[in-house]
């Protein structure tokens, strides 16, 4: 049994009345915060350059925006705004746990390796 898609973006600030305009109006989205990346990556303004919990200002940018793009690809283009709740919740959720799990490998073996160039030796054999 088919349904009619939902044809707004931006929490419904923009609504349109095809899918086609739809594919534009976020195709258009995605082109504007990859240019704008683009131009902050080229231009990398100082005012940015301070530093904000253990990252630079534009680092930050980059991974909201990136977070962005990620959530307008998932929610349109592949269509989770028309699923259920339930399986929106187990691929997001899903996604969290892994990127938690990843960023904590990440930080225990940069650990390791750090105090390996600090000190000298091996704290650690596996």
């Amino acid at each position: 049994m088919a349904h009619a898609h939902k044809l707004e973006i931006l929490r419904g600030l923009v609504k349109f009345k095809s899918n086609t305009q739809k594919i534009w109006g976020v195709l258009i989205l995605l082109s504007i915060i990859t240019a704008i990346e683009v131009v902050l990556g080229i231009y990398k303004p100082e005012s940015l350059m301070a530093d904000f919990i253990g990252m630079k200002i534009l680092n930050w940018i980059f991974i909201i925006l990136t977070i962005v793009k990620a959530y307008y690809i998932t929610w349109d283009f592949m269509h989770m705004r028309d699923e259920t709740k339930a399986l929106r919740r187990m691929v997001v959720w899903t996604a969290v746990f892994l990127i938690c799990y990843l960023i904590f490998i990440l930080l225990q073996e940069g650990g390791y390796i750090e105090s390996v160039y600090t000190n000298g030796f091996v704290k650690r054999d596996f």
